[in-house]
């Protein structure tokens, strides 16, 4: 677990006992956001919320008075959002879909899109990375935001950059509050498979005085949260073609061998603190002035593993596999440029053992590896906003608003991977190898993937030999010290003009002006060790000379499932430490390199490891301006007896925009390089609402929006990854925005005061696409089918030459400094479309309350979204990978069409509550199906995340009007995150076994 600075609790301390300065009011949910309009809440439209029901019957009725496509979700009481986490939050709006790192939701995908923007109280927000959405889902707990919209159609007036939609995170507003109060939560979160049990903290405290120049409001919030989670994530790479007649395990049959086992956890340790503030003074009934601050520090460390069985694909192991059993896969079709590939089927090794290949004085496999993975990010977001609302006369309304919002992040690296080196069996020799081999056991039957050591084996190391340091040496050490510094600065002038006398039909006419000012810094730090050449490296240090920082790795991997084939035993450097003080770790290592130096009687000495120095090819500064003007006509009458409402107007924007990088000769930095570009866009957006009869309305959209590339795509710089198989990403500053049209229309009939059923269809077109370009190196093919990809820096078979990737399977000779991917985004013609249904669904049976008693508290909630992809645009990859599987299968050259990641054909979400005598209770089911994942490419092509459902429940009561104490369950049927390479249900690459985590709580209000 991470320990607590002291600096860290001074600002805890120091943000709490700023909120006990000041008294709370009731918390009013009409908590109207600064989003443009130049208008205030009325006080007789406040709602005191309490529970589940209030807070339904506020959304529902802020959804039905916009102008436009919105959906919105209210808190149930103070710092209550329906889920702990705020993309879980949005699951439960329709349209939405959310992925997950470790079972915690972290990305939004509305509309089957990830390019959506975050804003805070309207104010844009900027994320840690190189993205456009903004402020990371895991920064901001829910229990800071007061509620949530999700804005579907956007109006002239909202700023531009999103495809699917745009989230405003609103948080409390203090002159809605109407009495003092002071509101406190304090709950504890388990976590069952990283076995932790960690506090969440939050207060909010406010209040609302009239004094004698004019009304005040001030509301403070702070939180203090930790979580520890964990996810189960086995491996087996079935990647290599075995032909009949190769050699003593082939078949009759062509087969897919085993060529890589892991058994991974994911471990995430977040500690997070969170304040808000607001003020805001109101000297009289035309002027209002306004501030508004959320501070964000958050420190997210790693302890993540990998146990690794490597060098399967050596000649001598594959020989001694013995496949005991096959699986038919049915690779199902590739959408390829002359029509559907059907790849037919192909049998797979599924069960049995992999003998030690070589012997001694020759090259051993395969290898038992135990990695330690640290990468870790500590990040710290501001967004400040300070404006005025003025009623300049009867008619004319004018609002100015400045505003701040950064996002500084470091990301520290320490990440170790030791070789075990079995006692049994044949022993490395100096020049000829560095490593041997243990025997194991794969039993992949019932979509379970296992594996681990083959205890019938003769040469099987024992649990007092894996728990020996002695055993294990030192293979490859990453160090990285990265950061960013993100910033937006804005200014903006919105006008509303009262036209009612001028033409009853057109009663309002909006118009405005917004600038801001966009950067992004990018920095790279890096020290990268592969200890893996036979003779050079012969003295790296073995585990017992750095016995000190060794700790043995968990031992509960069968925890999620009750699998019987694991690795329980084995050591690797401790990934807490290495996050913690890094310093100690590096200290430890090269102590026990002169150690090894000192008592070697062959080879030459190792180097002492550095720490990490500059990448100068990773640096980027990104620089953009934009100048905005848009104007908007509110309508509102009747047509034919019918009332009409809506809005037609039209944004335009100028950005400019320059990307600096560094020249490099010769490893060295011989100036900067400046490109510079601009573009203009005018964004058409019209909203039209009719009500054809009581309780119903029938709702209409046409909007333009653009999507800017991500920052690392417009830089003139690239950095490089340890892997041999990790593309690198080659920037490009002449892309110009993604151009997106939006079409909806949709009905919506109240049949009851909180009660709504909807249906409505949705229409995306896109241009100027995104379009990611690869180029693979040769993969020069041996006699024996194993890789020889170039090492030579000029790549004459493609690709670009990484000085850092540790070569591995990929190139015979070992060491580091070889040809991987080269990748590029370019815009590239035609289109792609999104279209889609959603239907949902609101009721509860309060109105029946003297009839059904109890059970009138009762109610439901549901949505379903269908959507589909589309379009001209016939981008395609080369599907085959690196081991030419297709094209030994009778499918050379084999291309797949490219299409949108994360968007799952059908989603649906039921929730199932009960509300009353003062017992609040929900249980909620959300589903999505498969999809196309960002995840790292298999036999050329992307994972495809299956099918996964996810059950979470929660229950409160009211001990008092003051104490309520409650707890939830996320996870309760511990849902797996299954991938699978080439379609969905072809071959299980992956499993996600995530935990199941139990929070309770006591929440006070006063």
């Amino acid at each position: 677990m991470m320990r607590v600075s002291r600096g860290k609790m001074q600002f805890a301390a120091a943000l709490l006992g700023t909120t006990a300065l000041l008294g709370v009011p009731a918390f009013a949910q009409d908590s109207a956001a600064q989003d443009g309009s130049a208008t205030d809440a009325s006080d007789d439209d406040t709602i005191v919320v309490s529970g589940i029901r209030s807070s339904l019957a506020t959304a529902l009725g802020e959804k039905r008075t916009s102008d436009n496509i919105v959906e919105v979700i209210q808190a149930e009481d103070i710092g209550k959002l329906p889920d702990q986490n705020l993309a879980e939050v949005l699951e439960n709006v329709t349209g939405v879909q959310i992925t997950r790192q470790a079972g915690v939701g972290n990305a939004v995908q509305i509309r089957g899109t990830d390019a959506n923007r975050t804003e805070i109280n309207g104010v844009s927000t900027v994320g840690s990375g190189a993205g456009r959405s903004g402020i990371s889902f895991e920064d901001l707990p829910a229990a800071l935001i007061a509620s949530v919209e999700v804005t579907k159609v956007p109006t002239a007036q909202t700023i531009e950059g999103s495809v699917g939609g745009t989230i405003n995170l609103r948080t409390i507003r203090p002159l809605d509050l109407r009495d003092p109060l002071i509101a406190a939560r304090v709950q504890m979160e388990n976590s069952d498979l990283s076995k932790s049990t960690l506090p969440r903290v939050s207060a909010t405290l406010g209040n609302r005085w009239d004094t004698g120049i004019g009304e005040i409001g001030i509301v403070v919030s702070g939180s203090y949260a930790r979580q520890d989670v964990a996810a189960f994530k086995p491996r087996v790479d079935r990647d290599a073609l075995v032909q009949p007649g190769s050699g003593p395990s082939a078949e009759a049959f062509p087969f897919l061998r085993i060529q890589f086992l892991q058994q991974g956890l994911e471990n995430y340790e977040y500690e997070t603190y969170n304040g808000t503030a607001a003020l805001e003074w109101k000297p009289n009934d035309d002027l209002k002035f306004y501030f508004d601050a959320t501070l964000n520090n958050q420190q997210r460390g790693q302890q993540s593993h990998r146990v690794q069985i490597s060098g399967t694909a050596t000649p001598s192991v594959v020989d001694a596999m013995n496949n005991s059993d096959f699986e038919t896969v049915d690779f199902g079709t590739l959408d390829g440029p002359n029509g559907p590939i059907d790849l037919g089927t192909v049998q797979a090794a599924l069960a049995g053992t992999i003998g030690i290949g070589g012997s001694t004085g020759t090259v051993i496999d395969p290898n038992l590896r135990t990695s330690s993975d640290t990468g870790a990010r500590v990040t710290k977001s501001r967004v400040f906003d300070l404006g005025t609302e003025w009623q300049v006369t009867d008619k004319l309304s004018m609002r100015a608003e400045l505003s701040l919002s950064t996002s500084k992040s470091d990301f520290p690296n320490f990440s170790t991977t030791l070789d075990f080196i079995n006692p049994n069996g044949p022993q490395p020799v100096i020049g000829r190898s560095i490593d041997n081999g243990v025997p194991i056991e794969f039993d992949l039957s019932g979509g379970t993937l296992q594996f681990g050591i083959d205890q019938a084996s003769p040469f099987a190391p024992t649990t007092a030999q894996l728990l020996d340091p002695a055993n294990y040496q030192l293979q490859q050490v990453t160090q990285g010290a990265n950061s960013t510094d993100n910033e937006e600065r804005a200014a903006r002038l919105d006008f509303s003009y009262d036209t009612s006398d001028l033409n009853p039909f057109v009663t309002s006419i909006d118009f405005g002006w917004r600038w801001n000012r966009t950067s992004a810094e990018n920095s790279e730090f890096s020290n990268n060790v592969s200890l893996t050449n036979t003779t050079t490296a012969w003295n790296r240090p073995s585990g017992d000379l750095f016995s000190d920082i060794l700790i043995p790795g968990p031992n509960n991997f069968n925890a999620a499932d009750g699998r019987e084939l694991y690795f329980p035993d084995f050591l690797l450097i401790d990934g807490g430490l290495a996050f913690r003080d890094p310093a100690a770790v590096l200290a430890a290592l090269n102590e026990a390199i002169a150690a090894s130096n000192a008592a070697r009687t062959q080879g030459p000495a190792v180097a002492s490891l550095a720490t990490p120095t500059e990448s100068f090819a990773g640096f980027f500064s990104i620089k953009e301006t934009t100048n905005a003007a848009y104007f908007q006509a509110n309508m509102e009458g009747e047509i034919a007896g019918m009332p009409v409402r809506g809005n037609a107007g039209f944004r335009w924007l100028r950005t400019r925009l320059s990307s600096t990088g560094n020249n490099i000769a010769n490893g060295t930095v011989t100036g900067q390089t400046v490109a510079k570009s601009n573009y203009n866009f005018l964004l058409p957006r019209f909203s039209l609402v009719l009500e054809p009869a009581d309780k119903l309305l029938v709702r209409a959209g046409i909007a333009r929006d653009i999507r800017r590339p991500n920052f690392d795509t417009l830089s003139t710089s690239f950095s490089f990854g340890t892997g041999a198989n990790t593309p690198v990403a080659v920037g490009n500053p002449d892309l110009v925005p993604e151009a997106v049209w939006s079409f909806d229309l949709s009905g919506e009939y109240y049949f009851a005061p909180s009660s709504l059923v909807s249906i409505g269809f949705f229409h995306k077109s896109r241009t100027n696409l995104f379009a990611q370009r690869q180029e693979d190196p040769a993969p020069n093919l041996d006699a024996g089918g194993n890789l020889n990809i170039s090492i030579d820096p000029a790549c004459p078979g493609g690709g670009i030459y990484n000085p850092i990737a540790n070569r591995n399977i990929n190139n015979p000779i070992q060491g580091v400094g070889i040809c991987v991917p080269r990748s590029s985004t370019f815009n590239v013609p035609g289109s792609t479309t999104q279209t889609g249904i959603e239907i949902a669904f609101q009721h509860d049976l309060s109105a029946w309350e003297d009839t059904l008693g109890f059970a009138s508290g009762f109610g439901v909630i549901g949505n379903f979204t269908y959507q589909k992809t589309g379009g001209s645009a016939r981008e395609f990859r080369v599907a085959d990978g690196p081991r030419t599987v297709f094209s030994q299968l009778g499918f050379p050259g084999s291309r797949d069409l490219i299409t949108l990641t994360n968007l799952s054909k059908y989603a649906y979400n039921a929730t199932l509550f009960y509300d009353k005598y003062g017992l609040n209770a929900r249980l909620r089911y959300t589903w999505r199906s498969s999809y196309v994942s960002n995840d790292p490419f298999f036999f050329g092509l992307p994972l495809i995340n299956g099918a996964r459902g996810q059950l979470n429940a929660s229950i409160n009561y009211d001990i008092t009007d003051n104490i309520n104490v409650g707890v939830e369950g996320i996870n309760l049927l511990r849902g797996d995150q299954n991938q699978y390479c080439v379609n969905n249900k072809a071959l299980l690459c992956f499993q996600g076994l995530t935990d199941r985590r139990i929070t309770a709580g006591l929440s006070v209000k006063f």
